[in-house]
């Protein structure tokens, strides 16, 4: 009976050893993936902000800078499953995003744009070939790239399943580059464990524009040449199992300047900082808590079945052994004697 037992356990053991393996060679890669048809929202909000607004002036629109403003920046994700590189199991999927930033107030815009990019679905990362990747941060001036020309490098939307406490690349829409997304500390965002991590893009020329001088100061001028240069301070909280994006805030600038003028001489278009509100940080957080659920199975699973199956095996080991019993020792004695015949003589 003891010998069932052993065997049994031996068989268990080997057992859950492989079912780790299967779940965390073959499953993982076929479960950690970001969907194709993504549908997604978010909502970030704030208050005091300097920002250009185009005020409805008959026909046109007309510049103007408005300080104290409340905004309010909506975000749309969708995915877009008519590019040639999305197939049903694969590892590229092609996602839409839309934003829009309005004053609260007025109901007024102060910005907007729309993005297509492919991703990889593990890591979160462009990728190329892509078919129709596209920005467009003004109304008809789309700027397309060829299929093999990655646009938008860098994580865009989310961090890798897996992420790491390490130096990340996010890709910025402002200065369309990646840039360094350093992980800063642990912390608890709705009783979650989140990663934080900070991105930060210096004072930097985005674009050249003409503007009426009045927006500047200048009155008597109606065209002046000025350069936008753009700021940014980021910082972005990551459920690490997931990637998924829990919370998020920018502090950012923009200042137009004249090539006489140096940083902080010019005239701001926007300044101050947008911060997901509350019923986004939390609709994120329920969301990373139901994927970690199902992603249970293949990535702390594996773990628990690896360790209980060493035990099993280990202690099946130690059980045959004690069944062979103690061995006799085959060590150095004296030699037999021979014994004398009474009748021996010499």
């Amino acid at each position: 009976m003891r010998r069932v037992i052993t065997f049994v356990l031996l068989g268990l053991g080997v057992f859950a050893v492989a079912t780790g393996l299967l779940l965390k060679l073959y499953a993982y890669p076929r479960l950690a993936k970001v969907p194709h048809n993504i549908d997604a929202k978010s909502v970030a909000q704030g208050s005091g902000i300097t920002a250009l607004i185009y005020v409805p002036n008959g026909s046109s629109v007309k510049p103007e800078i408005r300080e104290n403003l409340s905004l309010t920046s909506t975000t749309k994700v969708t995915g877009d499953l008519s590019q040639p590189e999305v197939t049903r199991d694969g590892d590229v999927t092609s996602w839409v995003e839309s934003s829009i930033v309005k004053d609260d107030a007025s109901k007024l815009t102060v910005t907007a744009g729309l993005r297509r990019i492919c991703l990889d679905r593990h890591t979160g990362e462009a990728v190329v070939p892509c078919e129709g990747q596209y920005y467009e941060d003004e109304l008809d001036k789309r700027v397309t790239a060829g299929r093999g020309d990655l646009q938008q490098p860098g994580l865009n939307f989310k961090f890798p399943f897996g992420t790491e406490q390490r130096t990340y690349k996010w890709y910025d829409t402002e200065v369309k580059e990646a840039v360094d997304a350093k992980f800063e500390g642990v912390e608890q965002i709705k009783g979650l464990e989140v990663y934080r991590f900070a991105l930060s893009v210096p004072p930097t020329k985005i674009s050249e524009r003409e503007v009426p001088g009045s927006l500047i100061g200048r009155d008597g001028e109606p065209k002046v040449k000025v350069d936008l240069y753009y700021e940014a301070s980021r910082t972005l909280w990551v459920e690490p199992t997931t990637g998924a994006i829990v919370s998020g805030r920018q502090d950012g600038k923009q200042e137009l300047r004249t090539p006489d003028q140096q940083a902080g001489e010019g005239t701001y278009v926007f300044n101050g900082t947008l911060q997901l509100n509350d019923e986004t940080v939390s609709k994120n957080a329920a969301e990373a808590e139901k994927n970690l659920s199902k992603l249970f199975a293949i990535t702390t699973l594996p773990t628990i079945l690896w360790i209980s199956g060493a035990v099993l095996i280990l202690v099946a080991l130690a059980m045959l052994l004690l069944a062979r019993g103690p061995q006799p020792a085959r060590g150095l004695g004296n030699p037999p004697t021979r014994r004398q015949g009474v009748g021996a003589g010499v």
